[in-house]
């Protein structure tokens, strides 16, 4: 893009809308992820209205300049990072709750509402909005349903897309469309909710979404277990499950990931364990026998402690501790390599051990958490991004990660996405049709190949935006 570009760019939008001041897009390059390269942006645009989207989308497919949509950038994959001389497209300012229909148990809102916000409010009508990231205090709807992000109530409620009823989403070419119903239950034509669902800006920018909820829950009861090897813990979680349990939270944290948490949290937990779960129960008179059998199970697999949280706010901090990971991550002063690999559950045990021998095969430190519940986990590779050796080990580290989780049935990715960080490994996951049909489905809703470029596929020719 050219400064008459951006100039006639800026006459067809509401003032205050495009900006191509230096450092504001330099605010606005990058999202958590590491390893992924970030370009530099010809312009923001900060849309305030689905008019805003479809009148900077049809300038930008006349022109074929590349589109990068973004939310609060919290993602962990680099889906959301520029592209050199692309247009930025923010909808962190479209944040309204449009409607909240408690007869119907819906909500409309628009793609910047943070999911916390959200479950906050519908609670106000004794609703319930399960879908919760562990970054869902500064996640938002639109990103969530980009990635089809989980969260800590996934082993029970499903994820994002298990919630999404309809959406509006405006095209590579700026005509917009509405997908889905308000209904409970509609099959008039193809599924395109859930094509969109996932697909990580690449096939339209996500304006409107219509959300299924449920009636509040009971008050969780929660319990803590602490365990001598992250072994243990994870036939913990294969024994519980097979039993016909389905806690409301099932989560794992190992002992580094707990000391770094500690770091910001004194949580006072015991000294000397490798690894916890963090269970929660909310089928109300039935959650103090639910507890008890994990107790139970628990201790069958050497726990040398199980506490259960008879008050709900000693229950609150301890989840309030898992959703601080993240932040005890940045925290930890050095670089951190998120994955985000989800097996079987029967393979839990396979996979913590694998990750304690690519620790030591590539002489990098491996912490881990995540959602053991449905075998989603979040190992990450921590490493000083000065050593060159050291970071090029964590790479490894990393892919050796991503293939472990392919050899145990899994996939490369639970819920955040594949982005430019993983576009590698999309090949390793499809056969040739599954990526041929993904390809052509690309092709049909953008054909100039505007929409966020170079991301989610294996390398390919991309489009060629106008120098600056």
């Amino acid at each position: 893009m050219t400064t008459a570009d951006v100039r006639a760019l800026r006459e067809l939008l509401p003032d205050g809308r495009v900006f191509d001041d230096v450092d504001v897009l330099e605010a606005y390059r990058n999202d958590r992820a590491s390893f992924c390269p970030a370009g530099v942006p010809a312009a923001l645009v900060r849309a305030r209205s689905t008019e805003d989207v479809s009148t900077t989308l049809a300038w930008a497919h006349r022109n074929r300049v590349p589109v990068v949509p973004q939310g609060a950038r919290s993602g962990l994959s680099g889906a959301a990072n520029a592209l050199d001389g692309c247009i930025l497209l923010s909808l962190e300012k479209m944040d309204q709750i449009l409607d909240i229909d408690a007869s119907e148990q819906i909500a409309v809102v628009q793609p910047g509402v943070v999911n916390g916000v959200l479950a906050a409010k519908v609670a106000e009508h004794g609703l319930f909005y399960p879908p919760d990231p562990g970054s869902r205090s500064i996640s938002t709807i639109g990103g969530n349903v980009a990635t089809n992000a989980g969260g800590m109530c996934c082993v029970k409620y499903g994820v994002t897309g298990d919630f999404v009823r309809a959406l509006e989403v405006v095209l590579a070419d700026g005509r917009v469309m509405r997908t889905g119903r308000r209904t409970a239950k509609g099959v008039a034509g193809y599924d395109l909710t859930h094509l969109v669902v996932g697909s990580e800006g690449t096939l339209g920018v996500v304006t409107e979404v219509t959300v299924a909820l449920r009636p509040a829950a009971a008050q969780p009861l929660t319990a803590v277990a602490f365990f001598p090897t992250v072994v243990d813990a994870a036939r913990t979680v294969t024994g519980y499950l097979a039993e016909g349990y389905r806690p409301s939270v099932l989560e794992f944290m190992d002992w580094p990931t707990v000391q770094a948490v500690q770091k910001l949290a004194d949580l006072g937990f015991p000294e000397g364990m490798a690894g916890m779960l963090l269970v929660q129960s909310d089928r109300g008179d039935a959650a103090p026998g639910d507890l008890a059998a994990f107790e139970a199970v628990a201790r069958a697999n050497d726990a040398s402690e199980v506490v259960v949280a008879d008050d709900p706010a000693e229950g609150e901090l301890l989840m309030q501790a898992r959703r601080l990971v993240g932040d005890a991550h940045e925290n930890l002063g050095v670089a951190v390599l998120v994955d985000d690999v989800c097996v079987p559950r029967r393979s839990l045990v396979d996979l913590v051990e694998g990750l304690g021998r690519i620790s030591e095969q590539y002489q990098v430190e491996v912490l881990c958490a995540g959602h053991a519940g449905d075998g989603n986990m979040h190992p990450s590779v921590v490493f000083d991004a000065s050593d060159e050796a050291e970071s090029a080990r964590a790479q490894q580290a990393f892919d050796a990660i991503m293939e472990l989780g392919l050899e145990l049935g899994g996939t490369i990715t639970g819920e955040h996405g594949v982005g430019h960080l993983k576009r590698r490994w999309l090949g390793e996951e499809l056969d040739e049709a599954a990526l041929s049909a993904q390809r052509a489905i690309k092709a049909a809703l953008d054909p100039h190949n505007i929409l966020n470029p170079g991301r989610v596929f294996p390398e390919q020719g991309g489009i060629t935006s106008r120098s600056a």
